[in-house]
């Protein structure tokens, strides 16, 4: 019943690619950092994951620079909340989809790591 498919995750490797995905709520880009640095070699689907969630935590802090020197001229007030709410939004998504071992691409992400 418990059958695991060739080719799918292990629960293990969705556990971390989950955990790498969320980590991006508390620590920003520097949990799914170790993630990708540790595990990148041992299973292609962590790898995949932690790096998709270190791009898109890399993108939500470029997100937050800019929004604080915005926040000079008030547009930047309105656009913290909006990338906070995001960040968060997204994070659970893709938590979500990494615990089914199905992959999750970020949308509006800056694919700086490859």
């Amino acid at each position: 019943m418990d059958q695991i498919e060739a080719g799918s995750p292990s629960k293990d490797d969705c556990n971390l690619a989950m955990l790498a995905h969320l980590l991006g709520i508390f620590t920003g880009f520097i949990g799914s950092l170790i993630i990708w640095i540790l595990k990148k070699d041992n299973s292609a689907f962590v790898g995949e994951q932690a790096k998709e969630a270190l791009n898109f935590q890399i993108t939500i802090t470029i997100g937050f620079v800019i929004a604080w020197v915005l926040a000079f001229i008030l547009i930047g007030l309105v656009l913290m909340p909006i990338l906070f709410v995001a960040n968060l939004v997204f994070c659970i998504l893709a938590a979500v989809a990494a615990s089914k071992g199905q992959a999750y691409r970020y949308p509006l992400t800056i694919r700086l790591v490859q």
